[in-house]
């Protein structure tokens, strides 16, 4: 199963909204099949690992440990369920549960009662977290929320500015740009604020790592954001969140909400319809504490730049998070990311 683990890992950035799945295949305690889920679309995990057993014969004497439950249901490609039981696999291990409706229990009972031996809830907690933004997608009905920020080694995002100045100011170093790029490429969707787009006017593109550019999403409520900005490029779908209007302009979707409420929750309803599973938000300040706020944050990557120290300026969140993981890039760098 932890075999399993690793090979689903190499779907990430590329099944969206589809879970990440590996399946690996046994016989006299010996691997003879492996798969993963490789593209949204493709064929799943269960299905990759049957085609690479060379020895089909084999399949009758064999376990097939899976991540994730198999699909008994027809999507884009038949259900996994139904080939485990033409193949005659006598014996199942699942790690982790499919909260999706359309499977959720369907495809276990449909092993069972072909009188395959399943064993189920086998690494789950490693499973579940590797699934994590697609457990929250179909369990809490919105996308899986990270929030990003780079800080000074004592606590400031940005330096303080004169009224109007505009300008990005570097604070983390280009090996951790590389973190930050991979990052973005693993999620469906970045959001910034207003304010974060007139003053570094960012892309908010993939570019330092191979990977799909996210979804933009930007709150701008009176729509002052100039239509020469960076995020207004027209090359990667742009959802902008305003009090004014609804109205497409070619790649850029403007989405009138009710701005005289708290925003974030209709934010993410709005993205779980649109099927995004996973959002990352990149700032700033204001943005990032209307997230925490709201209690929709989910985890929390934060850079701090070690040898660099502002004074003053624009104070980052100080947030109550358990530390699960430090990367420490090269320079000066360490990179901290917990969990709520």
């Amino acid at each position: 199963m932890q075999r399993a683990l690793e090979l689903a890992a190499k779907g990430i950035g590329h099944v969206a909204p589809n879970p990440l799945v590996g399946c690996v295949i046994v016989h006299n305690e010996q691997i003879i099949g492996e798969g993963w889920h490789r593209k949204f679309g493709a064929a799943h995990a269960e299905i990759n690992a049957i085609e690479s057993v060379e020895d089909k014969s084999l399949l009758a004497h064999s376990t097939l440990y899976v991540t994730l439950e198999p699909c008994s249901h027809f999507g884009k490609t038949p259900p996994c369920a139904n080939r485990i039981v033409e193949e005659k696999i006598p014996k199942v291990v699942i790690a982790s549960f499919d909260p999706n409706p359309l499977v959720s229990g369907k495809g276990a009972a449909l092993l069972r009662q072909s009188g395959i031996e399943v064993t189920e809830g086998f690494m789950k907690q490693e499973a579940d977290f590797m699934n994590r933004r697609f457990l929250c997608f179909h369990n809490k009905k919105r996308p899986y929320v990270i929030a990003k920020w780079a800080q000074s080694a004592d606590g400031f995002m940005d330096i303080d500015r004169i009224k109007g100045q505009t300008g990005s100011f570097a604070i983390s170093g280009p090996h951790s740009a590389i973190y930050n790029h991979r990052w973005r490429s693993e999620e469906q969707a970045i959001l910034v604020g207003k304010q974060t787009v007139l003053t570094d006017n960012p892309l908010l593109t993939v570019r330092h790592w191979n990977g799909a550019n996210p979804i933009r999403v930007v709150i701008d409520p009176n729509l002052e954001i100039p239509r020469q900005a960076a995020v207004f490029d027209q090359s990667v779908r742009t959802l902008v969140f305003n009090r004014l209007e609804t109205r497409t302009l070619f790649n850029v979707e403007r989405i009138q909400l009710d701005f005289s409420r708290e925003i974030i929750p209709d934010i993410l309803q709005y993205l779980h319809y649109e099927g995004i599973q996973s959002l990352i938000v990149e700032g700033g300040a204001y943005t990032l504490g209307r997230f925490f706020n709201s209690g929709q944050v989910d985890e929390i990557r934060k850079i701090i730049a070690t040898d660099k120290y502002l004074n003053t300026g624009l104070k980052a969140p100080l947030v109550n998070s358990t530390l699960a993981e430090i990367i420490l890039p090269q320079g000066m760098d360490r990179i901290e990311i917990s969990y709520l």
